[in-house]
């Protein structure tokens, strides 16, 4: 039995789980997804739980899903120049590609092998939905807008101070502007959706859970609306049991099995929840922290308390 790590082979987080986990003396394989098809050669048989990569039968113990690797941006210099010359035949040989590597994931989460984190939750942790879901489950979560009308951004930002950022995330959040209420500005709404949240002035904290259970919880230090512009500290602290309850409340609502979430504060210090991550980094947290984030992931994964190494 074997722990099995689902990513492109150039991810540093995925070779880092592999190999805690090889020095511990856990059987662990890293599924490139990056290689397939043009080089990673896969076979599936009678046994569902099974899978042949390159000529080595796997059985998952369980799984981490850190990188599905199947964006078409990434993959499509990969392909073969000829197929990449006719948009019919690559796009056809992505969704080819894509359904046969899902298919395995959903097969293992199907048969009970535990996922990190299963295919299952994934409608759920979209933005606009998951921060719904949180909300209907009676956890704080900050007011949002999720709209591309002009109009309704003006009502939702009248006398009060706004944050913005893509649904979907890919850039850093902003304060909203007198200047970006004005009609030439708002126009672009038309291009794409955007999310307004109010602005929360409060405290920045990081929390990793990990089967139910506060794995680390990180307040970062930082001059800026979004910490990722200014971390400038990284402290580990003891979480109290209102916030234990809200974190571990919130994975059990998403079905997530690990997670990195993040939470700031309100005007009067209230903590809520910006959003859960279903594949978060943590080594640079593990570097400035002095955490073993790391170590808390692979425990579970090998089903083992802790996981002590023997390099």
């Amino acid at each position: 039995m074997t722990v099995v790590v689902v990513a492109p082979g150039a991810d540093e987080h995925a070779r880092a789980v592999v190999e805690r986990l090889q020095a511990s003396g856990v059987a662990a394989r890293l599924f490139d997804t990056h290689r397939f098809p043009g080089e990673l050669r896969i076979s599936l048989g009678a046994d569902p739980a099974a899978i042949d990569l390159d000529g080595e039968r796997v059985v998952p113990s369980s799984v981490y899903v850190r990188d599905l690797g199947l964006d078409a941006a990434g993959q499509h210099a990969r392909l073969d120049d000829a197929m990449a010359g006719d948009w019919r035949r690559t796009m056809a040989a992505l969704r080819e590609r894509a359904d046969f590597v899902l298919s395995i994931v959903h097969r293992w989460e199907a048969l009970g092998i535990p996922v990190y984190n299963p295919l299952s939750a994934f409608p759920r942790i979209t933005k606009p939905y998951q921060l719904a879901l949180l909300a209907a489950a009676d956890l704080p979560v900050p007011d949002s807008l999720w709209t591309n009308d002009p109009d309704a951004v003006r009502r939702f930002a009248a006398g009060r101070r706004i944050a913005y950022k893509p649904v979907a995330g890919g850039a850093l959040t902003k304060e909203l502007l007198a200047s970006d209420l004005e009609p030439a500005r708002l126009d672009r709404l038309r291009a794409s959706p955007v999310c307004f949240q109010e602005l929360l002035g409060g405290r920045d904290v990081r929390v990793y859970i990990v089967d139910g259970k506060v794995a680390c919880a990180i307040e970062i230090g930082t001059g800026a609306i979004d910490f990722r512009q200014d971390e400038q500290s990284h402290t580990r602290f003891e979480p109290d049991a209102e916030l234990r309850r809200i974190c571990t409340r919130a994975t059990e609502v998403l079905g997530l099995r690990f997670t990195g979430m993040d939470l700031k504060a309100d005007a009067a210090g209230r903590l809520k929840i910006l959003e859960l991550n279903p594949s978060p980094m943590f080594l640079g947290f593990d570097r400035r922290a002095g955490s073993d984030i790391l170590g808390a992931l692979c425990a579970a994964l090998a089903g083992r308390p802790t996981l002590a190494t023997t390099a």
